[in-house]
């Protein structure tokens, strides 16, 4: 099979496109004929050796962790699914694994595709749409008719925050980004806008119950003042010292400091899948690059100015 692989660590250089052998699954695995995968930039971090500590050097590694496709061969352990069954996944392997024309998917980490969605549009979804959904629900608490923040709403996490948002019950969802995308922001769900270049949304007199600082380029010092007493602050930085201050805020009165740390589960994946069934959920796609072109994908991506999700296609 083709796959985009790479032998060390290093810039977008070092991902080859080449034929690799097809993987081996395990009894509580799928083979999955893979479509479409996407770009995260967990994937461009890994590729940089910025978390060797977690992925090692076991080499060639493929990359990526977003998965859409059918099942070809089940392991005598799956229950949920058959051969012939078109599906989603967030893979749970250390480095990924997606960036292939076939994967090997634990039953416990898929669902079955959403049916209103393309392949491309269904691989944008799993790892952003559980990031966005587990950080609202689950480390923020959201509740009917409290007021989010999300900063950097028109990227890939962002884009799904907005429309979670509402679909959680917030009553007012204001979204961080540039100009130029405030009209896809509000058509997302966004109450009101604001330019990260013009406005400091940590100098607003608005109190939110959450803000999601997806970007990161806000301190939670800055952000307390614009937090609820009991509100939340989310980040996507999963650094040593980001859980110092989550475990100091929880013993302290005052905004809780909160990490994401993504939880790849079948549950969530249906949960997202019913969402964009009912037309609640859209993906927000802003280039598609074909497999061979995976090194210029992670280019864009560490550009960090897609708007929405940067999706691979494996189907030459």
């Amino acid at each position: 099979m083709k796959a985009a692989i790479i032998n060390r660590y290093g810039e977008s250089y070092v991902l080859r496109y080449t034929d690799v052998e097809l993987p081996r699954i395990k009894s509580n695995q799928m083979l999955v004929r893979v479509y479409a995968s996407s770009v995260n930039p967990v994937d461009w971090k890994i590729r940089k050796g910025l978390l060797k500590p977690l992925t090692g050097r076991r080499f060639p590694m493929i990359l990526g962790f977003d998965v859409a496709g059918d099942v070809i061969q089940i392991g005598n352990g799956v229950t949920r699914f058959r051969p012939g069954d078109t599906i989603y996944a967030r893979l749970d392997q250390l480095a990924g694994g997606a960036y292939a024309e076939y994967a090997a998917v634990s039953e416990k980490v898929a669902a079955l595709k959403p049916a209103n969605m393309s392949y491309e549009e269904t691989a944008a979804v799993p790892l952003a749409g559980l990031t966005a959904l587990q950080a609202l629900r689950d480390e923020g608490k959201l509740k009917p008719g409290q007021k989010v923040l999300i900063n950097g709403a028109s990227g890939g996490v962002g884009t799904y925050a907005v429309q979670l948002a509402k679909v959680l019950g917030a009553a007012e969802v204001v979204g961080v980004c540039s100009a130029k995308n405030f009209d896809l922001v509000r058509e997302l769900g966004c109450d009101r806008t604001l330019d990260y270049t013009k406005q400091d949304f940590t100098q607003e007199d608005t109190r939110y119950d959450i803000v999601f600082d997806i970007v990161g380029n806000c301190s939670f010092a800055d952000c307390k003042r614009v937090l609820q007493p009991r509100g939340f602050y989310i980040t996507t930085q999963p650094y040593p010292q980001n859980f110092l201050k989550s475990l100091g805020t929880a013993l302290l009165p005052g905004p809780t400091y909160k990490v994401i740390l993504l939880r790849s589960n079948s549950l969530d994946l249906t949960f997202l899948k019913t969402q964009i069934e009912a037309g609640k959920i859209q993906s927000v796609i802003d280039r598609t690059y074909p497999l061979s072109e995976t090194a210029a994908a992670h280019d864009y991506s560490e550009a960090e100015h897609a708007t929405g999700k940067i999706v691979i296609s494996t189907v030459a």
